[in-house]
């Protein structure tokens, strides 16, 4: 008898257990139509994966520990949707994103593996009413590429929301023989109270390189972001302005450069590219303004109209450009939407700003795209 209620409580406990875990497999499907204009090779049309949202595929947990305290993990990937392959190239398995921490309602969380920069869930969350998605994604002219997006070997810290107040410290470590060689740095705090949002964000990247114990010191990168939105019920209206200065703050990225090759003429800036797309030389900025304005228009209860004017102004080679969108998201059910987009970027002076989405940078300065999202 005793050993049968010792096993009935041995049950009872793992049952107990397994009630207080939680492990989700997630994920988006998107897929659809891009047409792509004014690129180095013409008119480019092509089925293209994540244009609204990139395409991917997570698991993520909680277990918990009491007391108001709980284990979190997540692990996700992207997809290539037309595919099938990864969405990278750099062989990583779960490239989006891979953490577990530990995560208090009354303390915050406290997480480290790869993961979002505050710079840029501040740029997604807040400032771009396109989310970073279809044609008029604020990120074919605000630096969100590289590691302003997300960064490895990173500790993240987010505070509980007090009053409406809320913050996020990022520190991702170099792993060099010097401490600060390659360390990334940041921060952002924000005000949400009914129907606003507003947030500032600070990107800090250090670009000294280690050779053993002999390091080089090179300039320090700056992004500075201030993001808001504000929900009319009618209109929501969004701004957003950003401040870039100094080395990689306003990276150049292979695929935004058509045709970059190299020997260049000396003298030009580390990263310099010469563009197929417009014939010039093209270098990333040490000093420049990003500014945003949009908003997001319901016009029933299943459809909403996007719309944005975003502008980079370049105080270092006065290669200037803007971007025109509008986009229209279309909801079948909770899950799954119909969407479609327009984008046309004006460079001036040489630059070389090129229209893309969430996953794919693009060919061209204007595109159009159609298609469908369903997340599960």
């Amino acid at each position: 008898m005793k050993k049968s209620l010792i096993s009935l409580a041995i049950l009872a406990a793992s049952g107990a257990a397994s009630a207080q875990s939680n492990v989700t497999i997630y994920g988006i499907m998107d897929a659809g139509i891009v047409s792509e204009h004014g690129g180095k090779n013409g008119n480019v049309t092509k089925v293209g994966s994540g244009i609204n949202s990139a395409s991917r595929i997570g698991f993520k947990g909680t277990e918990d520990l009491g007391g108001g305290l709980s284990a979190v993990f997540t692990l996700e990937t992207g997809i290539k949707e037309d595919t099938g392959e990864l969405d990278n190239t750099s062989n990583r398995l779960f490239n989006r994103q891979a953490f577990v921490g530990l995560s208090s309602k009354t303390a915050g969380t406290l997480t480290l593996g790869r993961q979002y920069t505050p710079w840029y869930n501040t740029f997604v969350q807040v400032g771009d009413p396109f989310q970073a998605g279809l044609e008029g994604s604020a990120k074919n002219i605000f630096p969100a590429n590289g590691i302003n997006v997300r960064n490895d070997n990173s500790i993240v810290y987010r505070s509980p929301e007090f009053y409406g107040v809320s913050g996020e410290l990022f520190y991702a470590m170099g792993e060099k023989a010097h401490a600060s060689t390659g360390r990334q740095l940041g921060a952002s705090i924000g005000y949400q109270n009914g129907p606003l949002n507003v947030r500032v964000a600070y990107n800090n990247i250090n670009n000294d390189t280690a050779v053993g114990s002999v390091v080089t010191e090179k300039q320090i990168g700056h992004n500075t972001l201030i993001a808001a939105n504000y929900d009319f019920k009618v209109v929501k209206a969004y701004a957003m302005f950003g401040s870039n200065k100094g080395l990689n703050s306003a990276n150049l990225t292979s695929a935004s450069l058509p045709g970059a090759t190299t020997g260049l003429p000396a003298g030009l800036p580390a990263g310099s590219s010469f563009s197929a797309y417009n014939g010039s030389v093209v270098s990333p900025s040490l000093d420049s303004r990003t500014w945003l304005v949009g908003a997001n228009v319901p016009v029933s209860a299943a459809g909403s109209i996007i719309v944005s004017y975003a502008k980079v102004d370049d105080k270092t080679y006065d290669q200037d450009a803007h971007q025109a969108a509008i986009g229209y998201t279309h909801s079948l059910s909770k899950r799954t939407n119909l969407y479609l987009s327009y984008a046309k970027i004006n460079n001036k002076n040489g630059a070389s700003y090129i229209v893309g989405n969430n996953s794919d940078v693009g060919t061209g300065d204007s595109a159009y795209s159609v298609g469908i999202r369903h997340a599960f």
